[in-house]
């Protein structure tokens, strides 16, 4: 039985205690050096009670064999009911497109793609979403959603001048309103 512990995956300076931490570059002396693209990830099967990816998948899978293979290796090493805790700049703001080494917009309709409860779902509404949990045998769902809101807007809605009805079209259709999504995702095996 694989050793059951708590991954920080991409973490850069952000170095936890009690967190295996690993990031490609071992410029802050991190517990491991391994660049996620590449597979293997040295961990064993349902390893991971948690997994802490705070500004990762926006840099990693460009392509898009490689992202799928990412998520099959997170569900792989996650442990049933293994939590990953994803922090993402949303794509309509400015330090998402602000920075060349983000490759990937990361939402939660991209991510829902990979459960094989909404997959059955959309398939018999007929839907056209791709059925990513189906092809690569993944099963996440979605436990926790935040959009972590521009405090100006934030401070302007309390003042009453703006509705919340405004601030979630403000959301919908503007840049620059929401500056990142905090999301948990959860293992099912």
């Amino acid at each position: 039985m694989a050793k059951k512990m708590k991954i920080n995956l991409g973490c850069g300076s952000k170095i936890l205690s009690g967190y295996t931490n690993v990031d490609k570059f071992n410029a802050y002396n991190v517990d491991l050096v391994h660049d996620l693209e590449c597979f293997p990830y040295p961990f064993d099967d349902n390893e991971a009670t948690e997994i802490i990816m705070h500004h990762v998948l926006e840099h990693i899978g460009q392509k898009t064999d490689t992202f799928n293979q990412i998520i099959k290796e997170l569900y792989r090493i996650c442990a049933p009911g293994g939590i990953i805790d994803i922090k993402v700049p949303h794509p309509r703001h400015d330090d998402f497109l602000a920075d060349p080494t983000h490759v990937r917009p990361i939402m939660p309709l991209g991510l829902a793609l990979y459960s094989k409860s909404l997959n059955k779902e959309w398939v018999k509404k007929g839907a056209s979403n791709s059925p990513l949990a189906e092809i690569h045998n993944v099963n996440f769902e979605m436990v926790h959603i935040n959009y972590v809101i521009e405090e100006e807007y934030m401070i302007k809605m309390q003042k009453g001048e703006i509705s919340k009805s405004e601030l979630d079209e403000m959301v919908a259709t503007r840049f620059n309103i929401v500056k990142q999504i905090d999301i948990k995702w959860k293992a099912i095996k």
